[in-house]
């Protein structure tokens, strides 16, 4: 009986009670949305690389490096040298290495030069290899390998040639043209900075800088006299802090080793102001659209004088008259939820593959099984607290009704 006279209460009023819903339903979407986007993107951030014990460049802070070495952000201070690498790699505790080499690019990708073990030992995510889509490693000085984002956006295909550009402008004047490479490869989406870089090997990028014409054969015999930074794999994990510590005080040149996994964590929490402001907004949203549902049922207590008078003549007591109003609004606020929740879902599905490619964010489709059930219960909270000045309002007429 009293749900039900709610309820038909609600249907007397579909207007402004559907322009409620929608309201809170908005309000409740981006607060739920925000939350999912930041959980995915710190899981997607923290998982841009896996299964590298160490990452080497010239001295400079641990974020930077890790910026421009995982990222493709911003530039060295410094390069390293040929035989400083060779000496880091040749020590017993490392398994495998993985050198880099920028400073080049191609149409506003930043290209980098490196070895085939990059296809072999570089992961992602939970340790996910690398994957070709089409075609194969580089094997020749003049190949490339494109990440996918690359090739989509570039309209690109295994075998098409392109040129690369010295710098990292998105228009350059100084063009390699004299040698061109051949696309043998398109990497598999990764959602990862991977997906927005052009592969060479460090012998072919070491033949563009050199005068007159090298065949592939020539520039595969090339050495490369310096690299931007590497990364390093141990034989065992005991030995990392030992060998972070020899190469920070590596003598011959001023080195820098990192942990990237820490240095993730750091990099995250300097956008810590970032996340607190989009939560801050979105509680700010719900908050103002719970203010115009309180609008909305005290205008309509004026409205419904008549009705809450006949319901006491019916004998119904001042506070039932208050929990109707209060039921009302949990009612608009319940309805609203499940309409954020049916539209959530396919909206990140809609969303993860763009944001994927524009931000390289591997954002997984919301699933209403992740819903924690604080926030709700906090949303309700805050409907029947803000509900109480209609609420209170109804109950003042009701009395007002009886004393008359």
């Amino acid at each position: 009986m009293f749900f039900r006279l709610a309820w038909r209460s609600q249907l007397s009023r579909k207007g402004s009670v559907l322009l409620s819903v929608l309201a809170i339903a908005v309000s409740v979407f981006v607060l739920l949305g925000i939350e999912h986007i930041r959980q995915q993107a710190k899981t997607s951030f923290g998982n841009t690389v896996s299964g590298v014990d160490l990452i080497v460049g010239a001295r400079t802070g641990d974020i930077n490096l890790l910026l421009y070495s995982i990222f493709r952000l911003g530039n060295p201070t410094n390069n390293i040298s040929w035989d400083s690498y060779q000496t880091v790699i040749n020590k017993p505790s490392v398994a495998w290495a993985i050198p880099i080499s920028l400073g080049d690019s191609h149409r506003g990708f930043r290209v980098m030069g490196t070895s085939t073990d990059y296809f072999k030992h570089f992961k992602y995510g939970q340790k996910r290899p690398l994957r070709m889509a089409v075609g194969q490693a580089f094997s020749s000085a003049y190949d490339v390998v494109l990440g996918a984002d690359v090739a989509q956006q570039l309209g690109y295909q295994t075998g098409t040639q392109i040129t690369l550009s010295h710098g990292l402008g998105g228009t350059s004047f100084s063009e390699h043209k004299d040698k061109p490479f051949t696309i043998v490869g398109i990497l598999a989406r990764t959602g990862t900075p991977v997906d927005k870089t052009v592969h060479v090997s460090l012998q072919g990028l070491e033949a563009v800088h050199q005068p007159g014409q090298l065949s592939a054969a020539q520039a595969g015999q090339l050495t490369p006299k310096t690299i931007t930074a590497f990364m390093l794999g141990l034989k065992a994990k005991i030995g990392v802090f030992q060998l972070q510590r020899q190469i920070n005080n590596y003598r011959a040149e001023p080195l820098l080793a990192i942990l990237p996994g820490v240095s993730l964590k750091q990099l995250w929490n300097m956008m810590a102001l970032m996340e607190n402001t989009l939560r801050l907004v979105s509680g700010l949203i719900l908050v103002a659209s719970l203010l115009g549902l309180s609008a909305m049922l005290l205008a309509s207590i004026r409205e419904r004088t008549q009705e809450i008078n006949i319901m006491r003549m019916l004998g119904a007591p001042p506070h039932f008259i208050f929990l109707l109003i209060q039921v009302e609004a949990l009612f608009i606020t319940a309805a609203a939820i499940a309409l954020a929740v049916l539209l959530l879902p396919l909206a990140s599905y809609l969303a993860s593959s763009w944001m994927g490619s524009q931000f390289g964010l591997n954002i997984a489709s919301w699933n209403p099984s992740q819903i924690e059930p604080l926030p709700l219960l906090a949303i309700f909270a805050s409907a029947a607290l803000i509900s109480l000045a209609p609420a209170g309002a109804a109950y003042a007429r009701a009395r007002a009704f009886k004393s008359a």
